[in-house]
């Protein structure tokens, strides 16, 4: 969908012909005898205001339907309640920790189990289904070592064996990647990032590809109530607007770190899909349109916790801080922050080093950026000269 799309899909208001989708803040409707209202009962079950936004987001990932939810969270949490005891997952193993800690310590002990596996090779996902196995479940790229899974091929495997495949397509965004038109059933994003943009909300969104889902969907929707309220709606739908332009920029500025931090004899490893050493670069180059995201990920050649903490907490213009996806450059340390809930040994073996730092670039100018990491560097060098002598 081209950025002029994406603006005018945004509808005026029909009342009034505000150029803004009006804020609908009303708990209730008025209707005209009982059952008998204007497609609006109670805002729980509907919001205009929010109902803007899910048709917006399905016309984006084009799917059947879209659902906003309070959180990112609070939407992966409506997928699983698809689910039903004794089901499985299949699900990537460098998955984000929030993911994680929900399927660990709430969904497993109600009977639901979770295979991990490195799903950028095929063959491993097939080897992990079973009979039970009723979700493939794959972040692309993943968060936070930007692993990057061939969508259409383990679609392909998954209508195979009549399971669903979940895509979350936080890191992609609308703008680089649609995983329903690859094959995939339904699509999660935590509104939190690049769709609203500015670091000032939370949210969920899922969309679904199929009516039958849509109907299951907004089913659980309604009955659990982790609803997006109408100003987080509105915040969102003007994310949106500026969603391909931030996009565009976001990544063109993490190319440009990634290429940086490649060359630094401090660095021992660079993540980032666009670099051609990464592994999956050639997929991620034709799935992902050629938009390579605005996350970069890397690891320090003193792959200890305190040389990332040393690195995280000198920086200029990347702050400290959990999230991503805003206009303000961002970082942080996975292992203590993000994927603090995953076990030391599960969170290596996922490739989550001790010393990784996650990058989220904004929208400044790329230079600044560099020689913000540069000082960085240049401090951590100084040091290692220092402890030397």
């Amino acid at each position: 969908m081209s950025a002029t799309k994406i603006i005018h899909s945004i509808p005026s208001d029909p009342l009034t012909g505000a150029i803004s989708v009006p804020v609908y803040q009303t708990s209730t409707f008025i209707q005209e005898a009982p059952g008998v209202n204007k497609g609006f009962d109670y805002a729980r079950s509907n919001n205009p205001t929010r109902q803007v936004l899910e048709d917006t987001v399905a016309s984006l990932e084009e799917g059947h339907a879209g659902f906003a939810f309070s959180t990112g969270l609070a939407a992966i949490d409506a997928v699983l309640k698809l689910l039903s005891s004794g089901d499985e997952i299949v699900a990537v193993n460098d998955i984000y920790g929030g993911a994680y800690r929900l399927f660990t310590h709430i969904y497993e002990k109600l009977g639901i189990t979770v295979n991990y596996v490195d799903t950028t090779h095929v063959e491993n996902v097939t080897e992990a289904i079973s009979s039970k196995t009723k979700f493939i479940w794959i972040e692309s790229p993943t968060n936070p070592t930007l692993k990057v899974s061939d969508i259409a091929a383990i679609s392909k495997l998954a209508n195979q064996h009549r399971i669903l495949l979940v895509v979350d397509n936080t890191f992609a965004s609308p703008i680089a990647q649609k995983p329903i038109s690859l094959g995939a059933d339904i699509v999660i994003h935590s509104g939190t990032k690049y769709i609203g943009g500015h670091s000032d909300l939370v949210a969920g969104l899922v969309v679904t590809a199929s009516e039958k889902l849509s109907e299951q969907l907004k089913f659980i929707q309604n009955a659990s109530g982790a609803v997006l309220g109408p100003w987080d709606c509105f915040l969102t739908i003007r994310g949106i607007e500026t969603l391909d332009l931030r996009y565009r920029k976001q990544c063109e500025n993490a190319y440009k770190v990634a290429l940086f931090l490649q060359e630094q004899e401090e660095v021992s490893e660079v993540h980032y899909p666009g670099l051609k050493s990464h592994k999956n670069h050639e997929i991620a180059k034709e799935q992902q349109n050629g938009l390579f995201g605005g996350i970069v990920s890397f690891t320090l050649k003193d792959d200890t916790q305190e040389a990332a903490v040393q690195f995280v907490t000198n920086t200029r213009y990347f702050k400290l801080a959990e999230s991503l996806g805003g206009v303000k450059s961002l970082l942080c340390h996975p292992a203590q922050m993000t994927h603090a809930s995953i076990p030391r040994e599960i969170r290596l073996n996922a490739g989550i080093k001790d010393s990784l730092i996650r990058l989220s670039c904004g929208i400044e100018d790329a230079n600044d950026l560099i020689t913000d990491l540069k000082k960085v560097l240049a401090k951590h060098r100084s040091q290692e000269i220092l402890e030397l002598t």
